[in-house]
Protein backbone atom coordinates (compact mmCIF):
# COMPACT_ATOMS: atom_id res chain seq x y z
CA UNK A 1 0.00 0.00 0.00
CA UNK A 2 1.10 3.94 -0.81
CA UNK A 3 -1.37 5.41 1.66
CA UNK A 4 0.21 8.16 3.82
CA UNK A 5 -0.06 6.43 6.77
CA UNK A 6 -0.78 9.36 9.47
CA UNK A 7 -1.93 8.72 13.26
CA UNK A 8 -4.81 7.26 13.82
CA UNK A 9 -7.10 9.01 16.48
CA UNK A 10 -10.24 7.23 18.23
CA UNK A 11 -12.80 9.51 16.66
CA UNK A 12 -16.02 7.19 15.82
CA UNK A 13 -16.61 6.38 12.54
CA UNK A 14 -20.23 6.75 11.21
CA UNK A 15 -20.95 4.86 7.86
CA UNK A 16 -23.18 5.98 5.10
CA UNK A 17 -24.77 2.82 4.39
CA UNK A 18 -27.51 2.70 1.31
CA UNK A 19 -29.08 0.11 -0.74
CA UNK A 20 -28.88 0.69 -4.49
CA UNK A 21 -31.83 3.24 -4.45
CA UNK A 22 -29.48 5.14 -1.84
CA UNK A 23 -26.14 4.91 -4.06
CA UNK A 24 -27.99 5.62 -7.32
CA UNK A 25 -27.81 9.50 -6.66
CA UNK A 26 -24.61 9.27 -6.31
CA UNK A 27 -24.19 8.08 -9.75
CA UNK A 28 -26.53 11.07 -11.92
CA UNK A 29 -25.30 14.16 -9.17
CA UNK A 30 -25.57 17.40 -11.19
CA UNK A 31 -23.14 20.44 -11.50
CA UNK A 32 -20.31 22.13 -12.12
CA UNK A 33 -18.03 19.20 -11.13
CA UNK A 34 -16.90 16.15 -12.84
CA UNK A 35 -17.61 13.23 -10.23
CA UNK A 36 -15.60 10.01 -10.02
CA UNK A 37 -17.67 7.27 -8.58
CA UNK A 38 -15.33 3.98 -7.67
CA UNK A 39 -16.66 0.53 -6.01
CA UNK A 40 -14.29 -0.95 -4.21
CA UNK A 41 -13.67 -3.20 -0.59
CA UNK A 42 -10.67 -3.89 1.68
CA UNK A 43 -10.70 -6.94 0.70
CA UNK A 44 -9.95 -6.59 -2.73
CA UNK A 45 -6.19 -5.85 -3.32
CA UNK A 46 -6.33 -4.10 -6.59
CA UNK A 47 -8.66 -2.04 -5.09
CA UNK A 48 -6.91 -0.68 -2.20
CA UNK A 49 -3.50 -0.50 -4.28
CA UNK A 50 -5.37 2.27 -6.39
CA UNK A 51 -7.09 3.69 -3.80
CA UNK A 52 -4.22 6.59 -2.97
CA UNK A 53 -5.03 7.50 -6.35
CA UNK A 54 -8.54 8.56 -5.71
CA UNK A 55 -7.27 10.20 -3.12
CA UNK A 56 -4.20 11.86 -4.83
CA UNK A 57 -6.78 13.50 -7.37
CA UNK A 58 -9.43 14.45 -5.36
CA UNK A 59 -7.08 16.34 -3.73
CA UNK A 60 -4.88 17.94 -6.60
CA UNK A 61 -8.60 18.77 -8.15
CA UNK A 62 -10.54 19.65 -5.39
CA UNK A 63 -12.29 22.50 -6.96
CA UNK A 64 -12.83 20.25 -10.50
CA UNK A 65 -13.62 16.55 -8.83
CA UNK A 66 -15.69 14.96 -6.45
CA UNK A 67 -14.39 11.57 -5.46
CA UNK A 68 -17.21 9.04 -4.23
CA UNK A 69 -15.84 5.96 -2.93
CA UNK A 70 -18.97 2.77 -2.61
CA UNK A 71 -17.63 0.44 -0.68
CA UNK A 72 -18.96 -3.14 -0.83
CA UNK A 73 -17.69 -4.96 2.18
CA UNK A 74 -19.68 -7.04 3.95
CA UNK A 75 -21.67 -5.66 6.43
CA UNK A 76 -20.27 -7.82 9.29
CA UNK A 77 -16.79 -6.58 8.29
CA UNK A 78 -17.92 -2.70 9.25
CA UNK A 79 -16.94 -2.84 12.29
CA UNK A 80 -13.44 -4.81 12.63
CA UNK A 81 -12.50 -3.84 8.39
CA UNK A 82 -13.84 -1.15 6.90
CA UNK A 83 -14.01 1.67 10.01
CA UNK A 84 -10.32 1.00 10.77
CA UNK A 85 -8.96 0.84 7.02
CA UNK A 86 -10.90 3.98 6.93
CA UNK A 87 -9.34 5.73 10.26
CA UNK A 88 -5.98 4.27 9.49
CA UNK A 89 -5.16 5.85 5.79
CA UNK A 90 -7.48 9.02 6.54
CA UNK A 91 -9.35 8.43 3.55
CA UNK A 92 -10.43 12.18 2.78
CA UNK A 93 -12.96 11.16 0.31
CA UNK A 94 -16.76 10.87 0.56
CA UNK A 95 -17.21 7.42 1.35
CA UNK A 96 -20.46 5.01 1.05
CA UNK A 97 -21.32 2.01 1.78
CA UNK A 98 -23.39 -0.16 -0.75
CA UNK A 99 -25.14 -2.62 1.32
CA UNK A 100 -27.77 -4.90 -1.38
CA UNK A 101 -27.58 -8.09 -1.58
CA UNK A 102 -29.90 -8.37 -5.11
CA UNK A 103 -26.51 -7.37 -7.24
CA UNK A 104 -28.32 -8.82 -9.98
CA UNK A 105 -30.42 -5.99 -10.39
CA UNK A 106 -28.19 -3.12 -9.89
CA UNK A 107 -25.28 -4.25 -11.05
CA UNK A 108 -26.75 -3.46 -14.94
CA UNK A 109 -27.87 -0.30 -13.52
CA UNK A 110 -24.36 0.89 -13.18
CA UNK A 111 -23.23 -0.26 -16.76
CA UNK A 112 -24.70 -2.88 -18.72
CA UNK A 113 -21.15 -4.19 -19.85
CA UNK A 114 -20.02 -4.79 -15.81
CA UNK A 115 -19.83 -8.84 -14.61
CA UNK A 116 -19.75 -7.78 -10.80
CA UNK A 117 -15.82 -7.24 -10.34
CA UNK A 118 -13.87 -4.66 -8.60
CA UNK A 119 -12.63 -2.33 -9.18
CA UNK A 120 -14.75 -0.31 -11.74
CA UNK A 121 -14.93 3.60 -11.67
CA UNK A 122 -17.24 5.82 -13.50
CA UNK A 123 -16.21 9.10 -13.99
CA UNK A 124 -19.51 11.63 -15.61
CA UNK A 125 -19.97 15.37 -15.64
CA UNK A 126 -22.95 17.00 -17.24
CA UNK A 127 -21.96 16.35 -20.71
CA UNK A 128 -20.06 12.98 -20.49
CA UNK A 129 -19.95 9.54 -18.61
CA UNK A 130 -17.64 6.73 -19.08
CA UNK A 131 -17.31 2.98 -17.12
CA UNK A 132 -14.61 1.75 -16.31
CA UNK A 133 -13.38 -2.10 -15.46
CA UNK A 134 -9.96 -1.50 -14.92
CA UNK A 135 -7.21 -1.00 -12.14
CA UNK A 136 -5.61 2.35 -12.40
CA UNK A 137 -2.26 3.53 -11.74
CA UNK A 138 -2.28 7.66 -10.66
CA UNK A 139 -1.71 8.60 -14.33
CA UNK A 140 -3.91 6.83 -16.48
CA UNK A 141 -6.40 8.11 -14.12
CA UNK A 142 -5.52 11.56 -14.08
CA UNK A 143 -5.07 10.99 -18.16
CA UNK A 144 -8.64 9.98 -18.07
CA UNK A 145 -9.79 12.78 -15.87
CA UNK A 146 -8.40 15.11 -18.38
CA UNK A 147 -10.72 14.44 -21.15
CA UNK A 148 -13.37 15.28 -19.05
CA UNK A 149 -12.59 19.20 -18.77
Amino acid sequence: MNFSCKPENNKSIALEIHDFSGIEPYLNLEGDKTYVVNFWATWCAPCVKELPHFEALQEKYKEEIEVILVSLDFPHQYESKLKPFIQKYQLQSKIVVLDDPDMNSWIPKIDPQWDGAIPITVIYNASKRLFYNQTFSYKELETELQTFF
